[in-house]
């Protein structure tokens, strides 16, 4: 989608100071849309937005969204974001993460019906749980364990997914879901426990690259910029979703980690370490829909991306070793 081709004015962003969140509020702005974002730093910080801190278009509203969200003035896109996205997060936030799938849900679809403003519900692929179906179509319930450690992610989105629902056939918003999948890039927290930056943290630390059972389960990799890109594009179409957004080119997990040691030409050993409870065994999207009624599919090749992650990652922890000396 073309920079400034956007049918909005102005849009609220929950979860705005994370990663992808982050990106998207770029996104918005370099569009021309005026941004509030929303955050109150449980896992996002500031330091993601900082560099658009200066914008007068941009505005910073910290504020959890378990209660309701005072945004002043004309909306016409709320895009609701917030919510630990990691496991390392998720599992050590179990409430806070039900709650924003349940009550922050709430209070930024309350938002748009007030503001009369279209509304978009960033799902995630964990609705689909260890998936029985390959690959992954919207039209599939999923395979979820209700009660399993993940479960306070998995069903806080599914959740979620049916307030979006409730709101649009109770109340009329206009309401859209996406569902997305394995999403890297800069940005990422190097603690945040997913495979990408957990693999290019110990690569560039020279540790070893810890895989998680024998590293045959499966990811499909789909560059930030290409997420946002399509997030946007649901946003300003008319589709009400789910539609699924992530790249269809799947690979394993131990393929995932012998190519981060590759592009940070490291020499770190691969340790195979416990598996997760309830680890997907595959994961990949079907996104035919997304290119049928959006004309979207991510571009940037993984290997590109990653480079382009592993600079970010780097440059990131010299800072870092530099302001400990």
């Amino acid at each position: 989608m073309a920079t400034g081709q956007v049918p909005f004015r102005r849009a609220v962003v929950t979860g705005g100071c994370g990663f992808v969140g982050s990106h998207l509020c770029d996104l918005l702005l370099d569009s021309g849309v005026e941004v509030v974002c929303v955050d109150n730093f449980l896992t996002g910080t500031a330091d993601n937005v900082v560099h658009r801190r200066a914008d007068d278009r941009f505005e910073l509203l910290v504020h959890d969204v378990t209660t309701p969200i005072p945004v002043a003035g004309g909306v016409d896109l709320v895009l609701h974001l917030a919510s630990p996205a990691s496991p390392q997060d998720y599992l050590r936030l179990p409430i806070e993460t039900l709650q924003a799938g349940a009550q922050g849900t709430f209070n930024a679809l309350e938002l748009a019906r007030q503001k009369k403003a279209r509304f978009v519900l960033a799902s995630t692929s964990e609705v689909y749980g260890d998936p029985l179906q390959h690959p992954q179509r919207e039209s599939y319930w999923g395979n979820v364990n209700p009660v399993g450690p993940r479960s306070v992610y998995d069903e806080a989105k599914r959740f979620a997914e049916a307030a979006t629902t409730a709101y649009r056939t109770e109340h009329g918003v206009d309401t859209a879901i996406v569902r997305i999948f394995n999403t890297f890039g800069p940005r990422m927290r190097a603690d945040d426990g997913r495979a990408v930056p957990t693999f290019v943290r110990q690569a560039l630390a020279g540790e070893p690259l810890t895989v998680t059972g024998d590293g045959s389960q499966t990811r499909s990799l789909c560059y930030v910029d290409d997420t946002v890109r399509g997030i946007l594009a649901v946003a300003s179409g008319r589709h009400t979703g789910p539609v699924n957004l992530g790249n269809s080119a799947e690979t394993t997990v131990l393929e995932l980690a012998h190519l981060v040691r590759e592009l940070c030409g490291s020499a770190s050993p691969i340790e195979f370490v416990d598996r997760p409870v309830d680890d997907p065994g595959r994961r990949k999207p079907d996104i035919a829909l997304a290119w049928d009624k959006f004309g979207w599919r991510p571009e940037t090749e993984p290997r590109k991306g990653l480079s382009t992650t592993i600079d970010w990652f780097a440059t990131q922890l010299h800072h870092t070793a530099a302001g400990e000396r």
